[in-house]
């Protein structure tokens, strides 16, 4: 199992940079960097392979909209190539208030549109030329389009590799079978591994019953705060993650179209998702906080005696995840350090 941190930072990357060269040398495998309506990922992404020398270095994620399929393959082997072959593209639909509120685009099609994406990126990493005429892309141009002087282009530099992985954000059921079907991995969100069977399983094994045999097995990378120790302040930290909660269980998306607050019912907990996203949608954010059910809590976060952590990588490994995320609930880059190393010894 692979060991991964999102990139975490409050106005000022540079300093997270900083951290995570440490925590590469403490073990870390991988760090995810993300770009809601931030800084761009790829900035960051380029900055980081600067500062590291082996970890993966992720988009998670790029939303397949505000950038064009050949934008999106110039940036993924122009970050394969200045991190020297470890960079990993993680790719999401991300939801109608980004995409529509942030970037002025249409938020149409998200599967059809993410199958299309993944297609022209593969065939562009393979040194081909774009050519592909789909229901949401078409590149080039068809007659009629534009000034009709658009031709089939490659890029014009060799790849540092082929086949740099293409990692999906989903959550809802067509589209984590596609993410099984066609993506190198899976990144789920607010999980709970001992409910992914139950929630995922059937979308998972439609995927991998279509899965291309030149594809390896799926990847799923998926975890929460780790913080080790005996007594209830620890225990305590869970309430940090609260406000995250809450936020995507009530706030993020419209009141009937929240994936968050669907997979919140799917997990068994339908009466406290309608309860947060109310108190949430009415500006009473800290008592939707304290609705967020303990056991989710519990069941996604890694918190409390060594043994319990254990116990809880364990079922996350059992579940299916390869590749274990985790936040470091320490106030500096040493104690934080120490984390990694510990955790890493109980992966490996």
């Amino acid at each position: 199992m692979k060991l991964s941190t999102p990139l975490v930072y409050a106005g000022n990357p540079r300093e997270s940079a900083d951290q995570v060269a440490a925590l590469e040398s403490a073990g870390l495998d991988m760090v995810w960097v993300a770009e809601p309506y931030g800084f761009d990922a790829p900035t960051l992404m380029g900055y980081l392979a600067a500062k590291t020398e082996r970890i993966e270095i992720a988009a998670g994620i790029l939303n397949v909209y505000s950038r064009t399929p050949g934008a999106l393959l110039q940036t993924a082997a122009g970050l394969d190539n200045v991190s020297g072959g470890r960079a990993v593209i993680g790719l999401g639909a991300s939801g109608p208030q980004v995409i529509e509120g942030f970037h002025g685009l249409p938020y149409d099609r998200p599967l059809t549109r993410t199958r299309e994406v993944i297609a022209i990126l593969r065939a562009g990493l393979r040194g081909e030329r774009l050519d592909f005429q789909g229901k949401t892309i078409q590149v080039p141009l068809p007659a009629g389009q534009g000034l009709g002087l658009g031709k089939p282009l490659k890029l014009l530099n060799r790849p540092e590799r082929a086949d740099v992985p293409i990692w999906v954000a989903a959550l809802g059921d067509k589209n984590v079978a596609m993410s099984a079907e066609i993506a190198d991995g899976w990144l789920p969100f607010l999980y709970y591994p001992e409910k992914a069977a139950d929630v995922w399983g059937d979308s998972l094994a439609r995927g991998t019953a279509k899965r291309s045999p030149d594809l390896a097995p799926l990847e799923v990378c998926a975890g929460g705060m780790v913080a080790i120790g005996e007594g209830p302040e620890t225990k305590a930290l869970l309430d940090f993650m609260r406000p995250l909660y809450a936020l995507y269980v009530g706030g993020m998306g419209a009141k009937d179209k929240n994936f968050y607050n669907q997979l919140a019912c799917e997990y068994g907990f339908e009466k406290e998702a309608a309860e947060i996203q109310e108190l949430y949608l009415a500006g009473k954010k800290q008592e939707a906080e304290a609705l967020v059910p303990l056991e989710w809590l519990e069941a996604g976060n890694l918190v409390g005696p060594a043994s319990y952590v254990q116990e809880r990588i364990a079922a996350f490994r059992e579940s299916g995840v390869t590749n274990l995320s985790v936040s470091p609930a320490s106030p500096d880059t040493a104690g934080a350090a120490a984390t990694i190393e510990k955790i890493k010894e109980w992966v490996s």
